[in-house]
């Protein structure tokens, strides 16, 4: 396995090469993570594995600098793997002019929503750099996790919208036996509050069940807000969408979504649930 930690060391690398899958992460690799790895794996003999804290998605007051760290763990699970190259480059290699003269993406329609509400210009910064990646590396092929089911649809239509020449694949999220999101972040919580941050993915499943035969979505929204209060979480949003656009549910979607964002503590979860619409026609 190669660990390039320069774009000039990636290029003269992805010259070599012909066909190329990307998995982008922060690092602090999990097993949700590593599933994502084997998805690649299995499509793709050379599969990349990028790692940087990127910037330009953390908000003023957020973890940027107490982000979890562990390039030696990770490379070493990468290379077990068998990937074939792990990129890890430096702030000045990504962003060369400094974050405040970097060239911007922005997806509009869904990035000012949801997440992107509480954490403003967060899908900027993640729709930068993946798109800066997709550059850097040239893949045919990326894979991402859906328990960041906005940000999948962000970089779905950013590729959309620019033409792009890649594969954007989405794969199920893993969980902790308790049904818990698996999360870099989970590392903040203690063992009390991860027991308790389970009630996340049981309310979204209770919330799934009703959805079958009550579609008052304000009603359900509600009802799930408390009943997270009630578990000891601060809630965010929960919210239930059309699946495709993130827009407002309605009745006639064929497909829905329920998202939602919480604070366990200080640490802040998100997690979400697809729901068929079975009385769609």
């Amino acid at each position: 396995m190669r660990i390039l930690k320069s774009l000039a060391e990636l290029r003269r690398w992805r010259q070599q090469q012909s066909e190329v899958a990307l998995v982008p992460t922060m690092g602090n690799l999990h097993d949700g993570h590593l599933q994502l790895v084997k998805t690649a794996l299995e499509r793709c003999d050379n599969v990349v594995v990028s790692i940087f804290v990127n910037p330009m998605q953390f908000g003023a007051n957020e973890d940027l600098d107490s982000y979890p760290r562990t390039l030696e763990a990770d490379c070493q699970a990468l290379d077990a793997l068998g990937v074939s190259a792990v990129f890890t480059p430096q702030v000045s290699d990504v962003y060369p002019r400094g974050l405040d003269k970097q060239t911007r993406i922005e997806v509009p329609g869904i990035s000012d929503i949801l997440c992107g509400a509480s954490r403003p210009g967060h899908f900027t910064g993640v729709a930068t750099i993946v798109c800066k990646l997709f550059n850097m590396v040239q893949p045919q092929l990326a894979v991402f996790g859906e328990k960041d089911y906005q940000q999948l649809q962000v970089i779905r239509l950013m590729v959309q919208d620019l033409s792009l020449p890649v594969e954007v694949l989405g794969t199920a999220t893993q969980r902790e036996t308790s049904g818990l999101a698996m999360s870099s972040r989970n590392g903040y919580l203690s063992t009390e509050q991860k027991q308790q941050a389970a009630a996340l993915y049981k309310t979204l499943e209770e919330t799934k069940a009703k959805l079958s035969v009550n579609t008052d979505f304000g009603e359900l929204e509600a009802a799930a807000k408390e009943k997270l209060t009630q578990a000891g979480f601060v809630p965010d949003y929960f919210s239930i969408r059309n699946a495709e656009d993130l827009q407002k549910a309605t009745p006639e979607d064929p497909e829905w979504v329920i998202l939602a964002a919480a604070f366990m503590g200080k640490t802040r979860l998100i997690d979400n649930l697809r729901v068929t619409n079975a009385a769609a026609k």
